[in-house]
């Protein structure tokens, strides 16, 4: 099975994305990885797509992939089967944000490996590039834009499932894991 996790930032995709390539044993992918270089530069995006790409490619049987980046949306939903879009409330989400936040700025986590990316104080709140700021000013455009992608027929062919909380996530999982269960349990010979 092949997923992308989308929602705002702090909605949780990351925690989720992970927790659904764990369940369906298929590779994990971070959108957010493949593209920030050292000191938070992106990758051009011929560059970008061409390791999104690689990445997808590399996984033939199956990948979760978590992320936005509307851009991709041509290369990431050409053989995507579902489509999970977190979409919690508005003050949820802003609390997670801001949680995850201070948590890595203490923790000083390089948010990808390799890069020596990491929260500081001053870039989450005092920046204008402030992922938090970010959050707050796009939280209800992300919505409509996500709500609007589930009813265009040039993306009949994709399952979306919206989630609106928590629990609904746990209830995919559950469901999805049972799935995979019964898929890879071995039938009886018939005889």
């Amino acid at each position: 099975m092949k997923i992308n996790v989308v929602g705002s930032s702090g909605s949780g995709k990351s925690t989720l994305s992970q927790r659904l390539a764990k369940t369906l044993d298929v590779p994990y992918i971070q959108l957010d990885q493949l593209f920030w270089r050292p000191h938070w530069q992106g990758t051009p995006d011929e560059a970008f797509f061409a390791k999104l790409q690689a990445a997808l490619e590399s996984a033939p049987d199956g990948w979760v992939l978590d992320g936005n980046f509307n851009r991709t949306r041509d290369i990431k939903w050409r053989e995507v089967d579902m489509i999970v879009w977190l979409d919690y409330g508005f003050w949820r989400t802003s609390w997670q944000g801001f949680k995850r936040a201070v948590v890595r700025i203490k923790s000083r986590e390089e948010l990808w490996p390799g890069t020596g990316n990491r929260e500081t104080f001053r870039q989450t709140f005092l920046s204008r590039d402030s992922i938090l700021l970010w959050m707050l000013t796009h939280w209800r455009s992300n919505r409509w834009r996500y709500f609007d992608d589930s009813i265009d027929a040039r993306y009949r062919h994709i399952n979306f499932i919206r989630l609106t909380h928590p629990d609904e996530a746990d209830a995919l999982i559950k469901y999805l894991a049972a799935q995979q269960a019964q898929s890879t349990s071995p039938t009886a010979p018939m005889y």
